[in-house]
């Protein structure tokens, strides 16, 4: 067989690929890199012992992954402040009609997901989002069918318990929502923000101890808004230039000036912005420059 074919089937499914990756570690340059040395040992694999591509694949990548997830574990046990995942720049409007897909790489799963073992986590992307057989992931894994199953039964009740019960936003609420967070903040109009936020709206930001940001989460719609209303005075802002993107399948703002500053996701529910993410660490910026397109 030859190297073109090789290159053909692994480039069809890279966008599942990526996004089977991503969810495990929650890393865009990460994902990158599995990609890369997976592909080195798919060169090597002779095309004719391979039954479907599709699941040898997923079965590849996913090992490595778990691989890269276990060498990283002691760094995130060391990182100092809150750990997010990296911010995903999607394609306009990417996911949008795949409702599962969509949540499965919100910045609220993601963090959930933080929570579970890699072994769980794995199982759970490659069962409950991408569908695959039990045998096919006890492959990937490395356990027997039975305890794949029990894997997977406890992951799904860890997410389940904890998981907020997910309602499809519509995109249009969505975009009017963040337009006017956006003009209630570049105007400094307080009541105008305070009246988008809910209650118990959360920021947490993620800067590795590499840029200025709150340690831990912050909870409460005043505290809340004085962080953005102090983040967004226009002495603070001159010289940057602030676009809305869509990351994480969900409205972002992303500060720039001659390198960039913050991507700052917004989620949304029941009309009320419920939580802030926002990505300082200059590292993790790094992933936010290609757009990608995901694949389920």
């Amino acid at each position: 067989m030859s190297t073109d074919e090789h290159a053909e089937r692994f480039t069809l499914l890279r966008p599942l690929l990526f996004t089977i990756v991503y969810e495990i570690l929650g890393s865009v340059t990460e994902s990158d890199d599995v990609l890369q040395n997976s592909y080195l040992r798919w060169a090597d694999v002779d095309l004719a012992t391979v039954r479907d591509t599709k699941s040898y694949l997923a079965q590849l990548v996913t090992r490595q992954a778990l691989n890269a997830l276990r060498a990283s574990a002691r760094r995130r046990e060391d990182y100092i402040g809150s750990w997010l995942p990296e911010p995903l720049l999607l394609e306009e409007n990417d996911a949008s009609t795949d409702v599962l897909l969509a949540e499965s790489v919100s910045m609220a799963m993601l963090v959930l997901l933080e929570t579970l073992t890699p072994d769980e986590r794995a199982v759970f992307v490659l069962r409950e989002v991408f569908g695959f057989d039990y045998h096919d992931i006890a492959t990937a894994v490395g356990k027997s069918v039975a305890t794949v199953r029990q894997v997977a039964h406890r992951a799904r009740e860890h997410v389940q318990a904890r998981r907020k019960r997910f309602e499809p936003v519509d995109a249009a609420t969505t975009a009017q929502i963040a337009e006017q967070f956006m003009t209630a903040a570049a105007t400094g109009d307080l009541e105008g923000l305070l009246s988008l936020l809910a209650p118990d709206v959360t920021w947490t930001a993620d800067s590795g101890g590499k840029a200025a940001a709150a340690r831990r989460p912050v909870v409460g719609v005043q505290k809340v808004a004085a962080i953005l209303m102090n983040m967004l005075r226009l002495e603070r802002l001159a010289g940057l230039r602030i676009e809305m993107v869509n990351c994480n399948n969900t409205p972002a703002m992303v500060l720039s000036g001659e390198r960039l500053e913050g991507v700052f996701l917004i989620e949304i529910a029941d009309g009320k912005i419920t939580n802030f993410y926002a990505i300082r660490n200059p590292d993790k910026l790094l992933a936010v420059a290609v757009p990608r397109q995901i694949s389920r």
